[in-house]
């Protein structure tokens, strides 16, 4: 546990060194964030704020990652080994997240990639993932069943596509959810957390190693990313930090536990569908706006009042989940 311990300060020493490097960098360059008219009022005022920040958490989990696997190369093979699949979804998917910022920000392309592209880059990374660990490193297909507390195990035909929806799925819920300062970053944090806890009593070194440096890395960036955020993470940080946090999920044989302890992406991702299929059918909302933050913002809470809300639910329902394991 030392080990970890220090690689969880040293993401976090890192990220925020980064950060402070970064963002005028990314100030120079004009990366700034662009506010949607039919968004929140309050929210022009952001306009212009260096967004693509999710690069800095990218380049922190390249460097530590490579850190960590030169260090257990040395003595366990095994465990840098099982790193690199970790390292590979989590990089995989937030640099399909920068593809599309990068053309909307740098090369002024308003609407980056094209969704059909960007849900064919994150089916590639779902698909390569879970074929590498279920041909490479022999996770198996079994599925753990929370408050059950039994394993079942999954036909191979039936487990690809279950994994690659709940990796895309995932990655969508963390996206809705970033959509107001700190609250992605706080939330996922929490959820990070607590599948690494999970890690540490089932012994997973592999695990136990990528949640430290992904927990290291969003509190340092979260210093910048709360209200008044001086950055924002963009689809770089969003996908890469959904890509992660199912990633481990399945690593664990665990991805329904997400059902649990990922309540508000969840929520925040039904919100938008409920809004959608309600206006369509009746062409009256349910929500002032989707998702579901902008509607508690559009009915006067703070930002800051609907991340340390949604963060203390979160932390509910991980506690719940732990139990439920």
């Amino acid at each position: 546990m030392q080990f970890q311990n220090k690689i969880l300060l040293l993401s976090f020493a890192v990220s925020v060194v980064l950060s402070i490097i970064v963002i005028p960098i990314l100030k120079r360059l004009k990366v700034g964030q662009i506010e949607r008219t039919e968004g929140p009022e309050s929210h022009l005022k952001k306009q212009g704020t260096p967004t693509m920040g999710g690069i800095i958490m990218i380049i922190v989990i390249i460097v530590i990652g490579a850190f960590a696997y030169w260090d257990y190369q040395k003595d366990q093979q095994e465990v840098a080994k099982a790193l690199l699949p970790l390292l590979g979804v989590a990089v995989g998917f937030g640099f399909i997240g920068f593809i599309d910022d990068f053309k909307k920000l740098v090369l002024k392309n308003t609407k980056g990639l094209s969704p059909k592209a960007k849900m064919l880059g994150l089916l590639v990374v779902s698909v390569a993932y879970t074929i590498v660990l279920v041909n490479v490193f022999d996770i198996g297909t079994d599925t753990y069943i929370p408050f059950v507390k039994e394993y079942i195990t999954l036909p191979i035909w039936l487990y690809i596509p279950f994994a690659v929806i709940v990796m895309l799925a995932t990655t969508n819920a963390i996206n809705l959810t970033d959509g107001i300062d700190g609250l992605s970053t706080s939330v996922t944090t929490i959820i990070l957390t607590c599948l690494t806890v999970i890690s540490i009593l089932l012994g997973i070194k592999e695990v136990t190693i990528f949640g430290a440096i992904l927990i290291g890395t969003c509190l340092g960036f979260l210093l910048f990313n709360l209200h008044p955020a001086r950055v924002m993470m963009g689809d770089t940080g969003s996908l890469m930090l959904g890509g992660a946090i199912a990633g481990i999920a399945l690593y664990l044989k665990m991805p329904l536990l997400l059902l649990i302890i990922a309540i508000i992406p969840i929520i925040e991702t039904l919100s938008v569908m409920i809004q959608v299929a309600y206006f369509k059918k009746t062409g009256n909302r349910v929500f002032k706006m989707t998702p579901i933050h902008h509607h508690f913002e559009l009915s006067g809470w703070k930002e800051n009042k609907i991340v340390s809300v949604f963060s203390l639910i979160t932390l509910i329902f991980c506690v719940i989940g732990l139990w439920a394991i």
